[in-house]
């Protein structure tokens, strides 16, 4: 059985829900819950814009095609997904990162992207 951290936002409250639909996260409960077993931190609630996703298809991580066989319809540009927080290192790094709802990012992405470049790319301004 995996045990999940405390539900904590990068912000120091309750995580929120990243999304349900498409659902999203480690677990699949919709937040981006994590584990020690989730190698890839997928912590970061981010934001999926058309760029971004050419990008990660181009690093060799195709997020928008479709693969029926794992139920998963492909992100489009709007979408909300747990981004593991070194992809989304690596996309600030290259000026392609996506927008993060920072309420619904894990404090445990605080352990590869710093806070203050999460809150570059804050979707709700009141949180930066």
């Amino acid at each position: 059985m995996l045990n999940k951290e405390p539900s904590v936002n990068v912000l120091g409250g309750e995580l929120d829900a990243c999304s349900n639909t498409p659902l999203t996260g480690f677990f699949r409960d919709g937040s981006c819950n994590t584990c020690a077993a989730d190698q890839g931190s997928h912590t970061v609630c981010a934001v999926m814009t058309d760029e971004f996703l050419a990008y990660s298809k181009y690093v060799g991580n195709d997020l928008s095609t479709p693969l029926p066989a794992f139920q998963f319809a492909g992100l489009r540009a709007g979408d909300r997904w747990c981004l593991c927080a070194a992809r989304f290192l690596q996309a600030h790094d290259e000026g392609c990162a996506p927008l993060v709802n920072l309420r619904g990012t894990h404090r445990r992405a605080l352990e590869v992207v710093s806070l203050e470049v999460l809150k570059l790319y804050a979707e709700d301004p009141e949180d930066d």
